[in-house]
């Protein structure tokens, strides 16, 4: 069946006086799908996805503050926090009057959704979890050792090693790193180049390195995450790369603890598997919605 495709349109919206920059499509009175980007990417990591959805939901996937086109505050001015953030894309959604949507979680993503979940659990319909981790086992060791020094404390010797996940070569390293010999040349390399520029950006120092401190608050949160999908029962698909050495897949794995019927695709490539995957992913949440959502009563 052919699918028809709809323009992606590229809006704003004012919260809390800050412009929050978002990717809009499809129709406004289809299902709505939240996109939540993972870190040290923007709503660009939906450019392929979304026109293969929008002939049958609205998906609105906005930039996190200090990412993307959204606006960036000094980091004296603004609290760079998880649960900052997740009050942030809150009020972007009651400022577009969205009471009921799914979620698609990555990265930063992850808890960002989820504590707006924990928030609101009455808006949430499904959660679709690409690479978007809330269990322990699925930190990767070697990545994460560098983050975990600087959770622990947080000094001019731990900030260095974490200050070089967001370099150029740190970037590109999360895009290629898992992805088989087959799929790297469907990498697009203007994707790290991108994410390069605007990690580079007066100021982006303190705000990701603050977020990076501040990521052991979602470690606490893992708790009532679980307890929130053994309550809600929320349908769940996990696609996850495989190969992804920052999110191991023993993370999407582990959401069968919670929820047993959640249903878990392991993709052959890495963290960013849109990059390589789009239209697997697509087909994947298109019968996943259609099967566990738009039929329920």
């Amino acid at each position: 069946m052919t699918r028809t495709v709809l323009p992606t349109h590229h809006r704003t919206v004012k919260v809390r006086d800050h412009e929050i920059a978002y990717r809009e499509a499809g129709p406004a009175d289809a299902p709505v799908l939240l996109l939540l980007h993972g870190f040290p990417t923007s709503s660009r990591m939906f450019r392929d996805l979304i026109p293969r959805l929008a002939d049958s939901y609205r998906l609105i996937a906005p930039d996190h503050l200090g990412f993307g086109r959204s606006a960036a505050p000094d980091a004296a001015d603004f609290d760079y926090t998880f649960a900052e953030l997740a009050a942030i894309t809150a009020e972007f959604t009651e400022a577009l009057g969205l009471d009921r949507f799914a979620l698609y979680i990555q990265d930063y993503g992850s808890p960002i959704g989820l504590r707006l979940a924990l928030a609101h659990p009455e808006r949430i319909t499904a959660i679709i979890s690409q690479n978007g981790n809330a269990y322990e086992e699925g930190l990767g060791a070697e990545a994460w050792a560098p983050v975990l020094a600087l959770i622990e404390e947080r000094t001019p010797e731990t900030e260095e090693p974490v200050r070089a996940i967001r370099s150029p070569d740190g970037i590109r390293w999360q895009y290629e790193t898992g992805v088989p010999a087959e799929y790297l040349d469907l990498l697009d390399p203007d994707a790290w180049h991108h994410d390069a520029a605007l990690m580079a950006r007066e100021g982006q120092d303190e705000i990701q390195l603050g977020l990076i401190a501040d990521y052991g608050s979602n470690f606490a949160l893992y708790p009532a995450f679980q307890e929130y999908f053994r309550t809600s029962r929320v349908p769940l698909l996990a696609v996850w790369g495989e190969g992804d050495q920052v999110f191991v897949p023993a993370g999407a794995e582990a959401f069968r603890r919670d929820l047993p019927d959640a249903e878990i695709h392991l993709l052959p490539t890495g963290h960013f598997a849109l990059e390589t995957h789009a239209p697997a992913i697509a087909a994947l949440i298109d019968g996943f919605l259609a099967r566990r959502v738009l039929v329920r009563p």
